[in-house]
């Protein structure tokens, strides 16, 4: 096991932590978060009773190929954790997520946990949102102008293209913008403009969302929690 995936490891093995018998949790994607599902099918198997609302169709299948007894959004209202990956966090615990393509799920289910958990390597701390690009949800109905309506944004959006060299469809069957912006100096203000656009089903843009964040590095982690605003 290489450096990077001992800390991932070790971000979904300590993120297990917070999960206690009866919860119901929001169960995250991408390559941190499907560690974290197989520690916690091992639980399971153990004896442990959650639920969980997967965040995509990949952690679904992962669930169920792990024996994590899964409910949809039909049956429960809201979650009492989620664990989740992020491709960026800054220092205030805002996130870029969506390099997996299930920005659109992981935001719905994040805004009905009590709870968000990030997990990440170390890797994935920034000082500013910016590096990794912002992917954004559109409507196939329009998506070049939608681009362009970006581009006035100051981003340097491109379609994402899927593995069969179609453009990539999310599993709500829309189309992805990577809109590069070097540096987002105000996550909130930038959200609030793509929440305007009409087209624009979502972002990648996590502001306020995130709780904690488990960063694995070397032989151990950081727990950080998101700062609150002091009282004037």
């Amino acid at each position: 096991m290489n450096q990077i995936d001992r800390a991932k490891q070790l971000a979904a093995e300590r993120s297990l932590d917070d999960v206690r018998d009866g919860m119901c949790l929001g169960l995250g994607s991408g390559s941190t978060a499907a560690i974290m599902l197989e520690l916690l099918g091992q639980r399971v198997r153990q004896g442990l009773r959650v639920c969980g609302v997967p965040t995509s169709e990949a952690s679904r299948q992962l669930a169920q190929r792990e024996g994590i007894p899964l409910v949809t959004f039909d049956e429960v209202t809201n979650l009492d954790l989620t664990i989740d990956g992020a491709d960026e966090v800054d220092p205030q615990l805002n996130l870029i997520k969506g390099g997996g393509g299930a920005l659109l799920r992981e935001k719905i289910v994040a805004s009905l946990s009590r709870r968000v958990l990030i997990i990440a390597d170390v890797r994935k701390q920034v000082p500013y949102l910016g590096a990794f690009p912002l992917p954004v949800e559109v409507v196939r109905f329009a998506w070049k102008p939608l681009a362009e309506r970006l581009a006035q944004l100051g981003a340097s959006p491109a379609l994402r293209p899927g593995s069969d060299g179609r453009p990539y469809l999310t599993d709500e069957g829309n189309f992805i913008l990577d809109c590069a912006f070097d540096r987002i100096a105000d996550p909130a203000a930038l959200a609030a403009r793509l929440d305007a656009i009409p087209g624009v089903v979502d972002h990648g843009l996590f502001v306020g969302l995130a709780d904690t964040l488990i960063v694995g590095r070397g032989e151990g982690t950081d727990v950080i929690d998101r700062p609150r605003r002091q009282a004037i």
